[in-house]
């Protein structure tokens, strides 16, 4: 509502009496400083000498790019819906992160439940959940095991520096929505897998030099390259490891980290529809050369995780070709194009790996590595088959 213009005292409140005349100034007085300020910033900004730093345009009541809703309802509204509780789905855990009605409603559906549905049901403390881990794995297992996820471990706490400096650099408040819904999943991955792998009872390794080199490398790349080497190289390999071990005793909960990388590793490619990468930015030498020196640590990282993942059954290999696959698809989807297409990469990697087997395995027969999906359980692979149906 307007304030009166005319030289009046107006009365807003019993005890308040304002002068419309000084109103008027002091709107005058507003309007003009206003002007000169953001004429200032604005040419400060032009000039590359700072200027207004916040993307932020108060007058739309949205950030710089506009509301793009249609980014907000995949991400952040679709988060919000799959959002899920340490507390509900490992009670055994110092988690406490139910709220009072959620928690209400957890009772009154347990109350709901016969005896047999109970037993089913029944919900495990931390000494039950180490017992369980005891009764299913080795010791040589569980080290496996835990380090394996480790080397995730270790990137959810670079994922979630990382998404807080990629937040700054989206536009849309859509977008900003999403990226903010990454950085508390980030936080909330970090520390519930921290707690996961010390129940095993065995020593989290440190990172390993390939793990440093790889996240080190996506944590000081500027701009958009975070978004590459983050959502689609670190993010990528995350999904490929928690598909691949979600359905083993004790570990179902990575069916829902899972979940969360799934809607990571799609991000790049919804936001950059909204807002494409450049021609020069897709396909300049210096960026594809630099993405693809972003992905080769994963080659040793590969080798180095060869014995451990034996151990669990499992050909490294298989799992290596499967992640650059899906890696080399998600970042031609969303236009972060590499030294190599997609195709090539794939190739030359199973060519690598073969090699490689043909020196240290006897025996071996050529496989064909990067056709390989090491995602275990229906519900695992359908979620990914969303991301990679094409």
């Amino acid at each position: 509502m307007n304030a009166p213009t005319e030289n009046v005292n107006v009365n807003l409140h019993p005890n308040v009496t304002v002068s419309a005349r000084a109103s008027a100034a002091n709107r005058r007085i507003e309007r003009t400083l206003n002007g000169v300020v953001r004429g200032y910033d604005a040419l400060m900004g032009k000039l590359g000498l700072g200027g207004r730093k916040a993307p932020y345009d108060d007058h739309a009541y949205e950030f710089v790019g506009g509301a793009r809703d249609e980014l907000r309802a995949k991400h952040y509204d679709k988060s919000l819906r799959l959002l899920w509780k340490a507390e509900r789905e490992m009670p055994w855990s110092t988690f406490h992160d139910c709220s009072a009605e959620e928690q209400t409603l957890m009772q009154l559906a347990d109350d709901a439940l016969n005896a047999a549905e109970r037993a089913q049901m029944q919900r495990i403390g931390s000494a039950e959940y180490k017992a369980l881990l005891d009764r299913s794995y080795t010791r040589e297992e569980k080290e496996a095991i835990v380090q394996v996820l480790s080397a995730i471990g270790h990137g959810e706490a670079y994922a979630w520096l990382v998404s807080t400096e990629v937040l700054m650099n989206v536009k849309s408040t859509g977008a900003k929505a999403a990226l903010t819904m990454q950085v508390l999943e980030e936080a909330k991955h970090f520390v519930v897998l921290r707690e996961l792998l010390r129940a095993f009872d065995v020593p989290v390794p440190r990172q390993s030099v390939w793990e440093y080199l790889l996240l080190e490398q996506v944590y000081k790349a500027r701009g958009l390259e975070k978004l590459f080497g983050m959502n689609v190289l670190v993010e990528g390999i995350a999904l490929s490891l928690f598909g691949m071990l979600g359905d083993r005793p004790g570990l179902e909960v990575l069916g829902l980290f899972h979940l969360d990388e799934s809607r990571h590793t799609a991000l790049p490619i919804n936001y950059l529809k909204e807002f494409p990468l450049t021609r020069w930015q897709s396909r300049n030498p210096l960026s594809r050369v630099h993405r693809l020196s972003l992905v080769l640590p994963t080659l040793p990282l590969v080798f180095l995780l060869e014995e451990p993942l034996a151990r669990l059954g499992i050909d490294s290999f298989a799992l290596g070709g499967s992640v650059l696959r899906k890696v080399g698809y998600l970042a031609e989807r969303a236009g972060f194009d590499l030294a190599i297409d997609a195709h090539q990469l794939a190739s030359s990697v199973n060519w690598v790996f073969n090699a490689y087997a043909k020196r240290t395995r006897a025996g071996h027969v050529w496989s064909d590595y990067h056709l390989a999906d090491t995602t275990v359980g229906s519900a695992l692979k359908e979620v990914e088959r969303e991301i990679f149906a094409a």
